[in-house]
């Protein structure tokens, strides 16, 4: 039998794989076995000696490959996927003119398809979890957690709990808290709160979701400091910056996620390093839509927590990661004469490792260690970008993208087997996803401030 072939992979197993190389924690490592038994890693090491411990299993060997970490998108909109290219050529601040009506004119049947074509998307690009910060669609959460559960990914469910439009603090926390209840024990579903930025939430309500997250073991996310409208929203109506806001109401701490992040005074780098806070750095989002790029390379020298998202932008892991470094390079590298700019692993380490623990998942996944969830990659280092490789993760930085990726598979289980799903049929979700975002873009009171790109030739005269 191919020793290559899905088959050799399913189940939840035990598996003892023999790759080329493992991406263990402190590095990449050779002649090193993996076992996955019971949707965890129950072991890891040499392996001669692994397969010396557990002689009744025979090893799966996987020649050419390396078992890495799944990538962890720390920022998505799961229900924004219908929107796609309406965001091109946008300025800041879009989820006004675009996300608000188009995720309002989503009912639960589009709902769920929008979620698992991101979902679909997300496994194709090596992410075996997505942190969902929150829909603004009118539908039951269940929805969203059964399209992620059933396309086999391991996914942060944002529940929006502001109480600024209602007024409703009472309502809006009671529906926080049953949030948490229900998804508590589910093992792909974690809930986290959100609110969609800082103003949208009156301060009690601030504190309250802080708490409750906090005890719940939750994170709670928030977009901050993203614009420089909303900083200058929160200096009129505050006094403050939106972090520093968070931290005068009491909301700044361990459980907080701050998405994106851009715009940080060295005072609120401190707060965020003194508080335990952790970061969504967005590199993608950045580059398409925003007002500047996050300090990850100063936030990693101080020790601040933080992760890597996409905000939804493209699923591609590898190419999350090269947006990171690349990013880095050009705000402050360039300008410094820092030509390592994190050394590769830095960017490597966020995405998975650094990722999960920004989402309060650091004891469950986001590592190839013993008793971590087998949420893990087979990535294919013969291909001609990798094979002659000197160092494999600046390669897989500056090289690898989602066609080297052989399988993905989540709490132990094959998901996807060279791009395509194990269990379910990836065409009719597309098809399907295609008559519905033609629906509901047609519904959407949907305003933008740029022309297609066609039009855009048109009204420059370009021949």
């Amino acid at each position: 039998m191919n020793p290559l072939s899905p088959e050799r992979l399913q189940g939840p197993g035990p598996h003892l794989l023999v790759p080329d190389a493992v991406f263990l924690p402190e590095g990449l490592v050779e002649g090193h076995a993996v076992l996955v038994r019971d949707g965890v890693f129950g072991d890891v090491g040499p392996a001669d000696a692994l397969a010396t411990a557990h002689p009744h299993l025979t090893p799966v060997h996987l020649p050419g490959h390396l078992l890495m970490p799944g990538f962890v998108d720390a920022h998505h909109h799961l229900t924004q996927s219908f929107g796609s290219a309406l965001a091109f050529g946008e300025p800041s601040e879009i989820f006004r003119r675009v996300w608000v009506p188009l995720e309002g004119a989503l009912d639960e049947e589009s709902a769920y398809v929008a979620a698992k074509l991101a979902a679909l998307e997300a496994l194709r690009g090596g992410f075996t979890t997505v942190a969902d910060a929150g829909t603004r669609a009118s539908v039951d959460h269940g929805v969203l957690a059964a399209a992620t559960r059933e396309a086999g990914i391991r996914c942060i469910l944002g529940l929006v709990c502001g109480d600024a439009e209602s007024g409703d603090a009472d309502g809006a926390l009671s529906r926080a808290e049953a949030h948490l209840a229900r998804y508590a024990s589910d093992p792909l579903v974690h809930p986290s709160l959100a609110v969609p930025v800082p103003e949208a939430a009156s301060a009690g309500v601030l504190r309250a979701t802080a708490a409750l997250a906090a005890d719940a073991g939750a994170v709670v996310q928030i977009h901050v400091n993203e614009h420089l409208a909303g900083v200058e929203r929160s200096l009129v109506q505050h006094g403050l910056r939106p972090l520093e806001y968070l931290h005068h109401v009491g909301a700044l701490g361990p459980q907080l996620l701050a998405a994106h992040a851009t715009l940080l005074t060295p005072r609120e780098l401190s707060l965020l390093a003194e508080t335990g806070a952790a970061v969504s750095y967005n590199p993608v989002a950045s580059a398409w839509k925003g007002n500047a790029v996050a300090p990850a390379a100063a936030m990693a020298e101080r020790g601040i927590r933080f992760g890597l998202g996409t905000d939804g932008t493209r699923a591609d892991g590898f190419r999350l990661v090269e947006a990171a470094e690349f990013a880095q390079r050009l705000t402050h590298g360039l300008a410094t004469g820092d030509s390592s700019c994190g050394a590769g692993w830095t960017w490597l380490d966020h995405a998975a490792r650094g990722g999960a623990d920004a989402l309060g998942l650091g004891a469950r996944t986001g590592a190839v260690a013993p008793g971590m969830a087998a949420d893990f990659l087979l990535v294919d280092i013969s291909t001609p970008e990798l094979a002659l490789s000197w160092d494999v993760p600046w390669e897989l930085l500056r090289r690898g993208n989602r066609d080297q990726i052989t399988s993905v598979h989540v709490d132990g289980l094959l998901r996807m087997w060279r791009g395509r799903p194990t269990g379910w049929d990836a065409d009719a979700l597309v098809r399907e996803a295609v008559a519905r975002s033609r629906e509901t873009v047609r519904r959407a009171r949907i305003t933008r401030a740029h022309p297609t790109s066609t039009a855009a030739r048109e009204r420059s005269g370009a021949q």
